[in-house]
Order: C-alpha cells, then sequence, then structure tokens
C-alpha cells in the first residue's frame, strides 16, 4: 500500500528511535565533561614538583638505610586506641639509641592526614605519644633520627596489625 496525499509524514524529532541512538552518544560527551573536570579540580598528591631533588635525595635514602643497619637498630610499636597512645621502644645491639626520634605516619592517598610525631625515648628506649584515632589505610610508617642520619621504614595496616615491628636491613 503506497502513502496516499492524504497521509502526513511525521517529522523526523516525532519519532523515538532517533532519540534513542543519539542517547548513548550524548551519555558519553557528558561523562567525558564530568571525568575532565574531576580530573582537573583536584590536585595530584602523588606528583612531586622537584622530581630531580627528590631522585638525588634517593642516593641519601640508601645511607640512611645502611647506617640503620649498621646500628642494628629494631623499633617496636604498638597502639592503644582506647588510650589514644602510641607505645613503643627503640633498641641498638651496637649502643643504646638516645636522642628525640621522629616518628612519621604517612597516609597512602591523602597527605593532609600525615602525622609527625617527636618522640625522647628514655634511657631504655621505651617512648609514649598521643596519637588521635587512625584511619583504616595501610600505613607508611617512616622513623628517624632528628638530624635525619639514619632511618627505618615500613608498611602499617591498621587496624588489622595492631603492632608494628621494624628492624634494620
Amino acid at each position: 500500500m503506497h502513502p496516499t496525499q492524504t497521509d502526513t509524514v511525521k517529522p523526523w524529532y516525532t519519532h523515538r528511535w532517533p532519540w534513542l541512538l543519539m542517547l548513548g552518544p550524548a551519555l558519553a560527551i557528558v561523562a567525558g565533561i564530568h571525568t575532565a573536570w574531576l580530573a582537573m579540580s583536584g590536585q595530584d598528591a602523588l606528583v612531586v614538583d622537584d622530581y630531580y631533588k627528590e631522585g638525588k635525595a634517593i642516593n641519601q635514602d640508601l645511607r640512611r638505610d645502611k647506617l640503620a643497619a649498621s646500628l642494628r637498630l629494631h623499633i617496636h610499636m604498638r597502639y592503644d586506641a582506647a588510650a589514644g597512645r602510641l607505645i613503643g621502644s627503640i633498641s641498638s645491639l651496637e649502643r643504646p639509641q638516645l636522642g628525640t626520634v621522629v616518628v612519621r605516619l604517612i597516609h597512602p592517598t591523602q597527605p593532609d592526614k600525615d602525622m609527625r610525631l617527636v618522640a625522647q625515648p628514655d634511657e631504655h628506649g621505651n617512648f609514649s605519644l598521643g596519637l588521635p584515632l587512625l584511619d583504616r589505610a595501610h600505613w607508611h610508617v617512616l622513623i628517624e633520627s632528628e638530624v635525619r642520619d639514619w632511618r627505618l621504614h615500613d608498611e602499617w595496616a591498621w587496624p588489622q596489625q595492631e603492632i608494628v615491628d621494624i628492624k634494620a636491613g
């Protein structure tokens, strides 16, 4: 049957199929704009501005690790969440380790949650620090002397691990 002149042909925009076919590309464009906005609106905390200096500092960090190994440093810490305390002890087989110790707890994704704690161990190497409730994360732990001549580092999965035990070497 052929259309007669009395039949009217509807314009394309009144049919649902063109709209349905255009929906996919339109959603892809909106999603792309939203993704671009997300990428541009936040600062990338994992990128270091001065990567050259950071690269040169790697050799110095290796020297710090070697010194900690030669001193046979060992740190044992436990977190008492109820008391809000990080209780620890630092020891060395070569000689007693005295002096101020800096404990850095570095959040893996949010730099604003990083913590820098300063401890003054007693003559036996024991110390206790106030510490607020930690987020559930795989924290990077960095312990170093105040003059930064040695360091110990490891990861700490809180709250699965209540104890942090780091030996140099």
